[in-house]
């Protein structure tokens, strides 16, 4: 047997894991480059720091820029 039943049950977690974080990864970028106002360069800087710190970024903008967001814009 190639894999017991724990070792199993961790890839998959581990691979769930992964993939949640790459769809909210995506929906953040799509959130920031469609929502964002094309004003400035804030929308090309928020989509840099998204893109090459991945869902560390995506989790920055959730929290800190999107709310604010809504707050100023109701979008």
């Amino acid at each position: 047997m190639l894999f017991g039943g724990f070792e199993l049950l961790l890839i998959l977690f581990v691979l769930s894991i992964g993939l949640a974080c790459m769809a909210f990864w995506i929906w953040m970028l799509v959130d920031c480059a469609t929502k964002e106002p094309s004003a400035g360069n804030e929308k090309v800087i928020w989509i840099l720091v998204i893109i090459f710190t991945h869902w560390i970024g995506a989790l920055i903008y959730f929290l800190v820029r999107r709310p604010e967001r809504k707050k100023l814009l109701g979008v």
